[in-house]
């Protein structure tokens, strides 16, 4: 690394990598990687062949960044448009956290927390996700509750389906209430398969991207990987299985009653849901809200909260979020002044 002054004398970092094959990976498709870190950090990244010249009021942030990449793939893994993401978030929350620069590089740099299946490494992408993933490893029944877009359903399956490969879990049990977002379906024709696929849709596509389809509708067809309306847990011991109940919010307080206490021996639970996406009817009280109340200091049993900052869907996700929440905040301070006048 050398410190250069640029034309429009700013300073900029060069950065020099030594590997070609490592630099063709790090560059990106079409320079794809490099655009990225400048979005998202502000800076301007020059390439000329295996140098890399950074420009900007961020461009030490970005070294470290950059740097830390080339170490990832030094170390074999993957850098792909979720890694850069990742890294950067992380940085951020290490910045937040008033952690020191060598503190961010090592930890950059260091063993990554992954989670490894027949199909792909999942990696957490915030503190949040990481703090999260930790949870699902080492408790028996872990909730994840936040927004959309957080990774709580899909954290929660890549682990699942790693600890199934293991063999610590003999079956993958998935579940959620078969609850209409706001709309009346109507009367769904078909077997029962039929009428209950459009509801646990977003659990296909989170098993899809962890086992291959063949593997994956062989375990179905043996009933090692289940997936079912909540309804249909009732009256079940579920032993040597890893469970999981996505859009918990829309469970009623008997309803996860019922659920939490199926747990059995050598199974692990975990629960997953968004407050602000209750599509019970007025009235009904969310489960959810009444475990949290109920559950909260019981040993062995982690609750994990996300927020607007741990989306990792396209960024405006975040920023809807983030609006909806100040909206919804703006509401409650009208209504609090409503009832003192």
């Amino acid at each position: 690394m050398a410190l250069i002054l640029a034309p429009d004398e700013k300073t900029a970092i060069q950065l020099d990598f030594p590997d070609n094959r490592l630099m063709i990976d790090l560059v990106g498709p079409h320079g794809a990687h490099l655009a990225q870190v400048e979005q998202i950090m502000g800076v301007q990244i020059v390439h000329r062949g295996n140098t890399l010249i950074v420009s900007g009021e961020t461009a030490q942030e970005a070294e470290r960044v950059l740097n830390a990449l080339y170490a990832r793939l030094e170390d074999g893994r993957q850098v792909d448009m979720g890694a850069i993401d990742g890294l950067i978030r992380l940085r951020a929350d290490e910045d937040a956290e008033g952690a020191r620069d060598g503190d961010q590089t090592e930890m950059f740099a260091g063993p990554a927390l992954e989670i490894r299946t027949r199909k792909k490494t999942m990696e957490p992408r915030t503190e949040a996700q990481k703090a999260y993933t930790r949870a699902l490893l080492e408790n028996e029944l872990t909730f994840g509750i936040g927004p959309a877009g957080t990774g709580k359903t899909y954290i929660a399956v890549a682990v699942a389906v790693s600890k199934f490969i293991a063999g610590e879990v003999d079956r993958i049990i998935l579940t959620r209430p078969a609850v209409e977002a706001g709309e009346k379906l109507g009367f769904l024709p078909g077997t029962q398969d039929d009428k209950i696929d459009p509801y646990m849709q977003p659990l296909y596509d989170a098993l899809n991207d962890f086992l291959p389809g063949k593997q994956l509708a062989k375990l179905r067809e043996e009933k090692r990987v289940e997936i079912a309306p909540l309804a249909f847990m009732r009256g079940r011991t579920l032993s040597n299985a890893f469970v999981i109940l996505d859009e918990a919010q829309n469970a009623t307080t008997m309803q996860m009653k019922m659920f939490l206490t199926r747990l059995g021996q050598g199974s692990r639970m975990a629960i997953t849901g968004d407050r602000t996406q209750v599509d019970l009817p007025r009235g009904v009280y969310s489960g959810l809200r009444d475990a949290e109340r109920i559950l909260a200091g019981v040993p062995g049993i982690s609750f994990n909260y996300f927020t607007a900052s741990d989306v990792v869907r396209h960024p405006l996700v975040a920023k809807i979020i983030t609006a909806y929440e100040a909206e919804d905040t703006r509401r409650e301070v009208v209504r609090e002044r409503e009832t003192q006048a």
